[in-house]
């Protein structure tokens, strides 16, 4: 098998160090591991320059997740690639772009999982639910808060950021070597999952009476030959074209799906005149306070003229009562991804709501029944991010929004700090008490 390896590069036969879990609970080790290697011809050796701490590792760091193995840990990787497999050749015709295109020391962004890109779902935007699909930072899948990692279907897995080997329109009309590795970092999972979030919902049925001003169900598909429009006695009011949305949950994801959904609903408000409101909520003081400054740091471009709050759970279901008239939300954001949060979404949204939940959920039962979904005609959207799907939309998100995602450690700036793996049993500590913002490891400090 033909390896194409960065010879410029450390030896790859050697030992890294590596951020390791070990079970049952909240046991974090920094350890000597094996670099990883080529193993099937479709991978590749990635150089980690940055790795993210996610709340999603705090499920496995707080054992919820049924993990009986130790592991290393992580799902957010930016770097460079510094070994690719035989499938990685000029002449590899028929299969995803980068099996021609990508070269060892191309720098590359990494999904939180593994995507062929030539199955059905891969084919059609599913990419999360692949037929390869597989997390990284689980035990048969070392993750990437370490110096290297490995990258199964390579090709249809990893983003190239290098704009003069890429057919992207986003790279190629942008000078992306302005962009910190902190700022690239948020493709990995943070960002795109709070776009899925905000497009989860506005791409339902149900919102579209307020964005196409045409009452359900004729604002979207409808069979061919049927009445092109309802019987309604008057026609559509402005309250009922307002479009309020709320936010539970305003960690990281939390932040890049309000940021998200500020921009999409900016751009319906001057393109179509869509008058919105936001509600977005948290029980920390300091989360609220931290999306306050990244609101007030936004151009007025990236924001449009809705309405805004920054709420307690109590303060956002009487804005959600007060804002509607007591409808509520039309749409709820869910990324907390537990009970408390979901019931809060399901009393704040209105009566043909939609709830997109982007939260990872554990074991415990949903916290209402068939009765009570039936009853108010609540649409759930649930599950992963098809994050290598949503990579252009996030990233024309993050060139426009460098004010919230280019900076680390300011008070407006999504990044809280980048640590060496030293302090990374410190990290998971605070992070998981909710006493620091995001947090990257730099495996070279």
């Amino acid at each position: 098998m033909v390896v194409q390896v960065d010879n410029a590069a450390r030896d790859l036969s050697g030992m890294q160090r590596a951020v390791r879990w070990y079970p049952p609970a909240y046991d974090i080790r920094v350890e000597a591991v094996p670099i990883p290697q080529i193993i099937d011809p479709d991978d590749a050796i990635v150089e980690v320059t940055l790795a993210g701490l996610c709340g999603s590792d705090l499920h496995i760091y707080r054992g919820h997740e049924d993990v009986e193995s130790d592991l290393t840990c992580g799902h957010e990787v930016v770097g460079r690639v510094v070994a690719l497999g035989a499938s990685f050749r000029p002449d590899a015709a028929g299969r995803p772009e980068l099996y021609s295109t990508l070269h060892v020391g191309d720098k590359v962004v990494s999904p939180f999982t593994v995507s062929c890109g030539e199955c059905h779902f891969c084919r059609i935007g599913f990419t999360c639910r692949c037929v390869h699909s597989c997390l990284f930072g689980i035990p048969t899948l070392p993750g990437g808060q370490a110096q290297y990692i490995r990258i199964p279907k390579a090709g249809g897995t990893l983003f190239n950021l290098s704009a003069s080997r890429s057919s992207s329109t986003a790279l190629a009309n942008n000078d992306l070597s302005r962009l910190a590795d902190s700022s690239l970092i948020l493709l990995a999972d943070i960002l795109p999952t709070g776009v899925f979030a905000a497009m989860q919902a506005l791409q339902h049925p149900k919102i579209a009476p307020m964005l196409t001003g045409k009452p359900y169900p004729f604002g979207g598909f409808v069979p061919s030959g049927s009445v092109a429009q309802g019987q309604a006695a008057t026609a559509l009011q402005e309250e009922d074209r307002t479009l309020t949305v709320g936010v539970v949950g305003l960690g990281p994801v939390g932040v890049c799906a309000t940021v998200s959904l500020l921009d999409i609903l900016a751009g319906l408000e001057t393109s179509h005149g869509l008058v919105f409101g936001i509600i977005a909520i948290d029980p920390l003081e300091s989360r609220r306070t931290k999306l306050q400054a990244i609101y007030n740091t936004i151009e007025p471009s990236g924001k449009g003229t809705g309405r805004f709050a920054v709420a307690t759970a109590e303060e956002g279901k009487k804005l959600a009562q007060e804002w509607t008239k007591g409808a509520g939300c039309n749409a709820v954001l869910e990324v907390v991804g537990n009970s408390s949060a979901l019931t809060l979404a399901y009393n704040i949204v209105r009566p043909f709501g939609i709830i997109s939940s982007v939260g990872v959920h554990q074991e415990p039962p949903l916290p209402f029944n068939g009765r009570d979904v039936y009853n108010k005609n609540v649409s759930f959207d649930f599950g992963r991010c098809p994050v290598r799907a949503l990579f252009p939309i996030a990233l024309e998100i993050l060139l426009k929004r460098q004010d919230v995602f280019g900076g680390v450690g300011t008070a407006a700036s999504l990044i809280d700090r980048v640590v060496g793996f030293d302090e990374a049993v410190d990290m998971y500590k605070l992070f998981d008490k909710g006493h620091c913002g995001k947090v990257l490891f730099d495996p070279s400090l």
